[in-house]
């Protein structure tokens, strides 16, 4: 059986037997896989360098091997913080608006995608199976052919591909695309993503596409599909057993008196609609004033990438406008937004989850939102709650049965929060059922297999010719 080598810009290695002290299902999801093949993770560690040098940490842990590199400051600034955070990043969620275009990142991602493709090429032995992830990395395949390596390689994109008018805004935008080429199978979240991966193709470089999918440019041939990822439902669910999901769940109850809570945990990034689900819930409070003191909105956004400005000034938005609302609205018992700037663990936002009556997932764009099929996976089969959906996010295609909605529309987001409220129990069941059902098949480990499945698919590795060993003097 061939190993699988999985590489991310970052790893994060297993803590317990069974993953679940990872962070995030994903990652749960990858050792998983990572143990099934008797795989290794390759990526960076999160720490900084003075000096690049090459040297690899090597650790194992619970049946998990991970290799991970030290970057040096630079490279830290240029390829995350700039070109992968700054510019790719925002273009890939239409916000052309945000993305920055300095030569400097766009040299400093080449440069690591190549420290990455010279470090870990000697780790890979002729038939392993290369799993490479996310937008951080889309050269890395084009670089490991340059070194010689013959394996199958496929590439997975975890956030949106924009369309074909904002993509052509990047520059070298077909340079880059081109090295997509190098991989043997290329995966995207939904069909919408994947058809405007394959709609550039056809304008921007001339290929073509066949029914099956599989994508013609020049003398490479490569194999593109959907791949909806899920959570670790299993995992999810059990984690709902334990002591501190109870507990969370016990104290957000007691905190709420008896009043709704309405919930919405999400990264502060200003691809999760925040802003816009704040104005959609002052229009709420606005229109319904009879239930102002019958609920509230808990939001949870823990900080992320605090050195990149943008993130810095939609935080400071959001103090503001949350402060707006409980000060127009709020009453010496009352306040209808608790805004925390922290995060949970999982199982005690499992607790949460189950705990609201309301989940608001409002985002502007995104890959898939698994924070939505959490929660529906959180709920009591007997008494579930309401998931509120932006019709934008790519969890939407799967749970067709949330109240979708336009986050950009504040009466939207009020009027399905009032339709919420008074949804009778078994439509709320009868709802729930459809989407749980889905959250239950299609989860994170079925994703791991179709896409697994599909690279050992992909043509036949090519053995490399060992190099000859230097003739004695």
């Amino acid at each position: 059986m061939s190993r699988l080598i999985v590489i991310s810009n970052r790893v994060s290695p297993p803590k317990t037997e069974d993953g679940s002290g990872a962070q995030g299902g994903l990652a749960v999801a990858l050792a998983a896989a990572l143990r099934e093949y008797r795989g290794l993770w390759f990526g960076w560690s999160g720490r900084k360098t003075d000096k690049f040098t090459g040297h690899i940490d090597m650790q194992r842990a619970h049946g998990v091997t991970t290799a991970t590199i030290d970057l040096e400051e630079q490279d830290v600034e240029e390829y995350y913080n700039g070109y992968a955070n700054r510019t790719l990043w925002p273009l890939f969620h239409y916000r052309i608006d945000l993305a920055e275009y300095d030569r400097s990142f766009g040299s400093g991602y080449e440069r690591v995608n190549e420290r990455f493709a010279e470090t870990v090429t000697p780790l890979i032995e002729p038939d392993d199976l290369i799993w490479v992830h996310d937008y951080h990395l889309i050269p890395l395949g084009q670089q490991l052919r340059e070194r010689g390596l013959k394996n199958r390689m496929g590439f997975f994109l975890h956030i949106p591909w924009p369309p074909s008018r904002l993509m052509v805004s990047l520059p070298y935008h077909e340079k880059l695309v081109r090295t997509m080429l190098a991989y043997d199978v290329i995966g995207f979240q939904t069909e919408e993503w994947l058809e405007s991966f394959c709609h550039y193709v056809e304008r921007e470089l001339g290929g073509t596409v066949d029914p099956d999918g599989v994508i013609h440019v020049g003398d490479r041939s490569v194999h593109a599909a959907a791949y909806p990822i899920g959570v670790d439902f299993k995992e999810f669910t059990e984690a709902l057993e334990s002591d501190a999901a109870r507990e969370s769940f016990e104290r957000l109850r007691t905190s709420a008196a008896g009043r709704r809570t309405i919930i919405g945990v999400d990264r502060l990034d200003y691809s999760k609609g925040l802003e816009e689900r704040f104005l959609g819930y002052r229009r709420f409070l606005e229109k319904h004033p009879r239930y102002q003191r019958k609920l509230f909105l808990l939001q949870i956004a823990p900080p992320s990438r605090g050195e990149v400005a943008t993130y810095e000034v939609i935080r400071e938005h959001l103090d503001e406008l949350s402060g707006r609302i409980n000060g127009e609205f709020a009453d010496v018992d009352w306040v209808p937004v608790r805004y925390v700037n922290q995060g949970y663990r999982r199982e005690e936002l499992a607790g949460f989850y189950r705990a609201a009556e309301i989940a608001l997932i409002t985002p502007l764009r995104d890959g898939m939102n698994l924070v939505a099929k959490e929660y529906v996976a959180a709920q009591d089969p007997e008494d579930p709650g309401v998931l509120i959906l932006s019709r934008f996010a790519g969890a939407a295609l799967q749970l067709k049965d949330a109240l979708l909605v336009n986050p950009y529309s504040k009466d939207e987001i009020a009027d399905a929060i009032m339709r919420a409220i008074r949804m009778p129990k078994e439509e709320r069941i009868r709802r729930w059922k459809a989407m749980v059902e889905v959250v239950r098949q299609e989860d994170v480990v079925a994703w791991r297999h179709a896409f697994v499945e599909a690279l050992e698919k992909a043509r036949p590795p090519v053995r490399r010719e060992p190099t000859p060993e230097p003739e004695a003097c």
